[in-house]
């Protein structure tokens, strides 16, 4: 079965397994051009998404370092609900959260529903 809405674009699909891979700069590289081109909720969603794989990448060279791109994403995910359009955003929240918290021990999951 196809994924219909932003998970069904090549820009989510890409970055979707680029994010299971740890590779969160190309994440961020994959929904940039996506995320130009929408606007309202889903580019808030696009952003903060962006946002989060920013702060991982920082992460990853400096455990303190992701935390402002957090801060910054949760200002672009914070009125959404929960769970949009496939992905549950509240749970991807915690999910960098805890990977941030632990410097990277654990990889963050993408929670979609």
């Amino acid at each position: 079965m196809q994924e219909t809405g932003l998970l069904g674009t090549p820009e989510y699909i890409e970055a979707l397994a680029r994010w299971q891979q740890g590779r969160f700069w190309e994440v961020h590289e994959a929904l940039e051009p996506l995320w130009l081109r929408l606007c309202g909720p889903e580019r808030e969603l696009t952003h903060g998404i962006i946002l989060l794989a920013a702060a991982l990448h920082k992460a990853q060279t400096n455990p303190t370092g992701g935390w402002r791109n957090f801060d910054k994403a949760l200002k672009h995910l914070e009125n959404l609900p929960q769970a949009y359009q496939g992905i549950r955003v509240q749970a991807l929240v915690e999910e960098v959260r805890r990977a941030l918290q632990d410097n990277l021990q654990h990889r963050p999951g993408f929670p979609l529903l």
